[in-house]
C-alpha cells in the first residue's frame, strides 16, 4: 500500500513536471513568434526607408539583412521547439496514463480497505447484538 502511494506521488510529480515543461516550451514559442513579428516590422520599415526590397540588390540595407538572418534563426528555433513540444506532449500523455492507472489502483485499494473495515465493524456489532440477545434469553 505504501509503495502504491509512493508510485502515485512519483507519477503525479512526473505529470506536473511535463505540464511545466510544456508550458515553458509554449511560452518560448510565443516569445519567439512575437520577436519574429517585431523583426518583420523592422525589416519592412528598413526596406521602405531604403526603397529596396530585393535582398540580392547590392545596396540592400545591412540592418535588414541582419534582421532577416535573425528572423530565419528564430524560425528554425521555433521549428525545433515545436518538435520538442510535440515530444513533450507525447511524453505527458504516457506519464498521465501511467499516473491514472496507479491512481485508480490506489483508489481500489482504499475502497477494499474501507470495505474490510466496515465488515469488521459490522461483525463486531453483530457479536454485540448476539451477546445482548443471549443475555435477554437467559434473563427473560
Amino acid at each position: 500500500m505504501k509503495s502504491r502511494d509512493t508510485l502515485v506521488r512519483l507519477h503525479r510529480f512526473q505529470v506536473d513536471e511535463k505540464r511545466r515543461q510544456i508550458a515553458e516550451i509554449e511560452a518560448m514559442i510565443a516569445d519567439f513568434r512575437r520577436m519574429e513579428q517585431e523583426l518583420d516590422q523592422q525589416i519592412l520599415a528598413e526596406q521602405e526607408r531604403a526603397g529596396i526590397t530585393d535582398v540580392t540588390h547590392y545596396a540592400y540595407p545591412t540592418f535588414a539583412k541582419a534582421a532577416l538572418d535573425r528572423r530565419n534563426n528564430l524560425l528554425r528555433s521555433i521549428e525545433d521547439l515545436e518538435l520538442q513540444l510535440n515530444e513533450a506532449k507525447e511524453q505527458f500523455s504516457e506519464v498521465y496514463t501511467e499516473f491514472k492507472k496507479h491512481e485508480l489502483m490506489q483508489e481500489r485499494d482504499q475502497d477494499r480497505k474501507r470495505e474490510e473495515l466496515e465488515d469488521a465493524e459490522q461483525a463486531e456489532l453483530d457479536d454485540i447484538a448476539l451477546d445482548m440477545h443471549r443475555r435477554e434469553s437467559v434473563t427473560g
